[in-house]
């Protein structure tokens, strides 16, 4: 299909939040649409927007009303015409799209891994009782209470660096920052280990920058489909057909993790009580075009062996 590439005069507009990394991410992006279609640098603009969850630093998600904290104004912005795609983190989006949105494009993964990082401990079980842990991710803070409930866990709000900065000042001993977000922002001087997916299952799409367009934006749709990753559709295919199974958000302890085997696709599920009393697992594998029933089918089997007001529980 033809269509009008953007161009200096009329360029692309690319929404993103304005931190750091998602500033990283839309660049990103950026570039390999330049790539994929010659273009320059000035055929493109960059548009940050505001969104609610980094205008509210002193309180945790968990007590911020509604979905799409980190999502909805840029939205708006997308649904309004004052951008043309916008670049998410995966694991900030919900599920559903709101009524004229679809999010189809997903660049390659980075790294899935969680990262444990700390100016003392080498990692989780050199830490002492009474150790105090850092972090604002609901799954993180079950998947501790489980495995480590002699630490003290404090929120930890903000930015990578903010969060850095805390880390520096003595609010915790340790925190979590995903692996993809130091790799992202070329961080390699910052004192972290890896944390194996068999040890602290990641959020699901974690690692992952989906892009959102209009739907019927048929310039948007080729733009996009020239620098989509179908391996990282397939994996989050099915991770977020678990996620929408389990009606889960970003501030429901779940877990979940597709990768690929050559034509066979592995799928790791988790889902924890928020004061980490209950841990339930399952995994599945099967053709990689089952990826989403797969993960159907998985949200009914925990739910199934989870029974009601699972995730009721408060943390402690």
């Amino acid at each position: 299909m033809s269509i009008d590439l953007p161009s200096p005069a009329a360029p692309f507009k690319i929404g993103t939040r304005g931190s750091p990394l998602a500033l990283a991410q839309a660049h990103e992006t950026r570039s390999r649409l330049m790539t994929a279609f010659d273009l320059p640098q000035t055929a493109f603009v960059i548009t940050v927007i505001k969104v609610k969850g980094d205008q509210i630093l002193d309180k945790p998600l968990r007590e911020i009303d509604g979905k799409g904290l980190f999502t909805r104004e840029i939205e708006e912005a997308l649904l309004d015409g004052g951008i043309d795609i916008a670049v998410h983190s995966t694991k900030d989006m919900p599920v559903a799209q709101p009524e004229g949105l679809i999010m189809q494009t997903f660049l390659p993964r980075e790294d899935v891994r969680d990262a444990f990082v700390s100016l003392k401990y080498k990692g989780l079980v050199q830490m002492p009782t009474g150790a105090i842990v850092g972090t604002s991710s609901t799954r993180r803070r079950a998947q501790l209470a489980a495995r480590f409930p002699h630490l003290q866990v404090v929120e930890f709000r903000g930015n990578v660096q903010t969060r850095l900065k805390k880390l520096a000042d003595g609010v915790a001993d340790a925190t979590f920052l995903a692996i993809a977000g130091l790799r992202r922002l070329g961080m390699d001087d910052v004192p972290y280990s890896p944390i194996s997916a068999d040890e602290m299952l990641p959020a699901i799409a974690q690692g992952a920058i989906g892009i959102e367009r209009r739907e019927g934006d048929e310039r948007a749709r080729t733009m996009l489909d020239a620098i989509h990753d179908q391996d990282t559709g397939h994996c989050l295919s099915a991770e977020r057909a678990l996620l929408a199974g389990l009606d889960g958000s970003c501030e429901t302890p779940i877990g979940g993790l597709a990768e690929l085997d050559g034509a066979t696709l592995r799928l790791r599920g988790e889902i924890l009580r928020h004061d980490g009393s209950k841990v339930l697992t399952a995994m599945a594998q099967g053709p990689i075009a089952s990826g989403a029933a797969m993960g159907r089918d998985m949200a009914v089997e925990l739910l199934a062996k989870a029974g009601p007001d699972f995730f009721d529980h408060p943390a402690g």
